[in-house]
């Protein structure tokens, strides 16, 4: 391909081409190429739209049609050769095709400006993400749907601030990123049905005033409909901050399950076993088995988190229309899709080949006092006693315990009965863990019930 440095299409205005810094700050065909699939598929779809309409014939639209097949196809063989000076993506697809069809090529660019050709590549790059997405997201709640069912009646501790508080089971613990990720889900989808519409046609920023028929474009590149308002179809990067808010918030939810997998692996609480394929070992030390792919995505939520703030910074002070300042939405974008998508498969990948340790689970949610509430409970409900006493009484009993070295349910009667004595045997029906979960028979509660008919609920949906 000719390096046309010294005869710019951007055209005549200019009596000498940019100098090397001026360059190499104005061309983004270094990461942009990755829109070469978009860009095309928009520009076939353009040019079919304007031999519909009669203002390219038939013979330039086959010609045109040919020729960017034949493009694409350069580029998907590694066989392109891209040139920075001729700056964008668009540009490079445009001279090599005046290359291969001639004099036809020139005319693919009618009713159309490179301000809404980038802003349809790109909202057809930023859907093709949140489709993959959205892939990816299904594939992890169907993976942590399997543990749940699989361990819908397996007790562990539940923690407030890290500390034991309740006994719950792994199926609610893995049913509770299972809704995370389903908000998730549904973040992806509105993001998907909002963003889907055509900015092509909308031309530099007015339109145009060729007779051109922005609906059959709009429906060749799976569009719902053109954009309404010329102005705001090239100006608009909303679909794209958008992507970065969704990805972030799927990013807080991938990173904080990460830290728990992180803990969870640790020879201090051995409740799960990671795969070989997602831990490594260390150079020194031939005991340890790192979890650092769960370490890895909880780093890169900051790449993501970055990208979100750096696009917002971006946009935050321009006005309409188009900017040369829009041509830094597409590095954060394509960064925070690589990783999320890496982070996404990585998370499935662990969660699908990760093995709950039941009897490190089982000896954990036993500990810590975990029945203290099940005990006030039983006090409030058996002995009439008001909430704020029988909590009083139950701290009592959790002190004198502590005291002893031993848990809740190895007191004798005798003792509880010394700090109340109308206290009976039966309370020991409600301190076993077991116990304890099975009672939590609430809508959305721990009770192996309660998980299995979540299970199936989500089965059904996903």
């Amino acid at each position: 391909m000719t390096d046309q440095s010294s005869n710019q299409m951007w055209g005549g205005r200019f009596a000498a081409g940019p100098d090397a810094i001026m360059e190499a700050i104005n061309a983004s065909i270094g990461f942009d190429q990755r829109m070469a699939a978009q860009d095309i598929a928009g520009s076939r779809a353009h040019a079919a739209m304007l031999a519909a309409t009669g203002v390219i014939t038939d013979s330039d639209a086959q010609a045109i049609r040919e020729g960017l097949l034949t493009v694409l196809s350069e580029i998907q063989n590694g066989e392109f050769q891209f040139s920075t000076a001729l700056e964008d993506i668009h540009m490079n697809v445009e001279a090599r095709l005046k290359e291969v069809i001639g004099e036809p090529a020139g005319r693919l660019h009618t009713g159309r400006s490179r301000n809404d050709q980038v802003a349809t590549d790109f909202k057809l790059w930023v859907r093709d993400q949140l489709d993959a997405a959205e892939s990816g997201i299904l594939a992890l709640i169907r993976a942590l749907l399997a543990q749940a069912e699989a361990g819908a009646d397996w007790v562990m501790p539940g923690f407030t601030h890290l500390q034991t508080a309740q006994p719950v089971t792994w199926g609610h613990h893995m049913m509770a990123y299972v809704e995370m990720f389903g908000r998730d889900l549904s973040r992806v989808r509105d993001a998907r049905a909002r963003m889907n519409e055509s900015p092509l046609g909308a031309a530099a920023l007015a339109g145009t005033s060729f007779p051109i028929d922005r609906h059959m474009t709009a429906e060749a590149l799976g569009f719902d409909r053109p954009a309404a308002n010329s102005l705001d179809a090239v100006s608009d990067r909303d679909f794209a901050l958008e992507f970065l808010s969704v990805a972030s918030i799927c990013a807080v939810h991938l990173s904080r399950f990460a830290e728990e997998l992180v803990i969870w692996s640790s020879a201090q609480f051995r409740f799960v076993t990671l795969s070989d394929r997602f831990s490594t070992g260390s150079s020194i030390m031939p005991q340890k088995k790192n979890p650092d792919a769960a370490e890895l995505i909880r780093a890169k939520v900051g790449r993501i988190f970055g990208a979100n703030t750096a696009l917002m910074m971006v946009m935050k002070g321009l006005p309409l229309a188009y900017s040369k300042d829009m041509q830094e939405d597409k590095e954060q974008v394509f960064d925070a899709a690589d990783n999320w998508m890496l982070a996404l498969a990585a998370m499935e990948g662990m969660v699908k080949d990760m093995t709950a340790n039941r009897d490190s689970l089982a000896a954990a949610a036993g500990s810590g006092f975990s029945t203290a509430t099940d005990l006030a409970d039983w006090l409030v409900r058996v002995l009439g006693l008001p909430f704020r006493d029988a909590h009083h009484v139950t701290g009592s009993l959790v002190a004198m315990a502590e005291k002893k070295g031993c848990d809740l349910p190895d007191l004798t009667l005798d003792d509880m009965q010394s700090v109340h004595a109308e206290i009976t045997n039966d309370v020991y029906s409600v301190l076993g863990v077991e116990n304890s979960v099975n009672s939590r028979q609430s809508y959305g509660g721990t009770a192996p019930d309660q998980v299995r008919a979540q299970v199936e609920r989500w089965k059904a949906m996903v």
